[in-house]
């Protein structure tokens, strides 16, 4: 099977003595501060993948912090560099359906269903690309934990308090769909979700948009464009400010509630939105204006795991391919957080430093930054 051999030769390719060579030679990023992070032995892949403390990397500032605790999300440019972001891509393509060609942009549409595929660990279906199979490999892990990603991460949750990846752990889409017709479980991985594409499609220009939040538990989810991602091409849509309308909304603080799946009763599985949830997406969705988080090679968004989002539609303005890695930070202690009772306080399992973060008033270039209007409804 074609896609098998080659999701092998990936593998043998990602764990190589040439291809770590090549990464610490091509990361000008890591160089510039001080190296890579100190791997420990190869015995112990999770401590492996924990950076090092790097005290020349940006801190979000305090502003960012309350904006953040404000809105929900946070876009943050030019954090990948280019070489990190190009292997990536060179590994997606290696996964492309055959009717793709990387170098003949007329080729970016909608792919034929003769190359359609519900392998959970290469998706592929109408204009959405989907590759999870390398989700523990070495590049993506190395992504994942990029120093000044971790140090986000660890301002948000507190130091200390990120579960770690484990290289060659199991990749996410390794059991399946999470109930049978339903959507792979992204907590159900070791490393990142994968890389995702969103090919243009031109049939949705007068598509309407229609929010989700997720089903399972995590705190602080990420995506990274790889390429550069034009306005209204797939690359990431929030609805500010959603997270705190929906987070008092569920009895547990991280999890939705899902119904089981049996055979003989097979009308009646996934996830159960409570009442009170539904009718607040449709008050969201009518008086909450939603923000296309578009951008270049290299920026990343981070974003609250209540937040109302969708990738977005791909109108086919420009032969562009949305191409993105996305990845959740967990802090070590969810499991016994995501049995407590939903706190009154949103941000009890979040660290000092966030929770101490405010701000009267947010600056023009944040907002402008954050492709949100300085004044108006959206104005803390």
């Amino acid at each position: 099977m074609f896609f098998s051999t080659t999701y092998q030769a990936l593998r043998v390719y990602t764990t190589t003595g040439l291809y770590n060579r090549l990464r610490r030679n091509n990361d000008p990023f890591r160089a510039e501060q001080g190296g890579f992070p100190k791997e420990p032995p190869a015995t112990d892949p999770e401590q492996a993948m924990t950076p090092t403390d790097n005290p020349t990397i940006s801190p979000l500032t305090t502003e960012e912090l309350a904006f953040f605790k404000q809105f929900g999300y946070l876009i943050k440019p030019k954090v990948l560099n280019a070489a990190t972001c190009n292997e990536l891509v060179d590994l997606m393509w290696q996964s492309a359906p055959g009717a793709l060609d990387r170098f003949d942009p007329r080729t970016y549409q909608t792919i034929p269903k003769s190359e359609w595929s519900s392998d959970s660990l290469r998706f592929v279906q109408d204009d959405k690309w989907q590759f999870r199979a390398l989700g523990t490999d070495q590049p993506l892990i190395d992504a994942m934990t990029h120093p000044q990603l971790w140090q986000w991460g660890e301002q948000l949750l507190g130091k200390g308090n990120l579960r770690a990846p484990t290289l060659g752990g199991q990749p996410m889409g390794s059991r399946g769909p999470a109930w049978p017709g339903g959507p792979v479980d992204p907590q159900d991985t070791e490393g990142v979700r994968g890389i995702y594409a969103t090919l243009p499609n031109p049939s949705l220009e007068g598509a309407q948009d229609s929010l989700h939040t997720d089903g399972h538990p995590f705190h602080v989810g990420w995506v990274c464009l790889l390429e550069d991602c034009p306005p209204e091409s797939g690359a990431f849509k929030v609805w500010p400010g959603s997270h705190q309308r929906f987070y008092p909304l569920f009895p547990m603080p991280y999890d939705q509630t899902r119904i089981p799946f049996y055979d003989h009763l097979p009308s009646h599985k996934g996830i159960l939105h409570p009442a009170p949830y539904l009718a607040e997406v449709k008050a969201v969705e009518t008086d909450t204006d939603p923000v296309d988080v578009w951008g270049g090679q290299g920026d990343v968004i981070l974003w609250h795991h209540r937040l109302g989002h969708m990738a977005g539609h791909h109108k086919g303005h420009q032969a562009s391919i949305r191409q993105a890695l996305l990845f959740d930070y967990n802090h070590i202690a969810l499991d016994a957080m995501r049995c407590e009772p939903t706190p009154c306080d949103m941000w009890q399992h979040w660290s000092p430093e966030l929770r101490a973060a405010q701000v009267t008033t947010f600056s023009d270039a944040l907002m402008s930054a954050q492709r949100l209007a300085a004044e108006g409804q959206n104005r803390p």
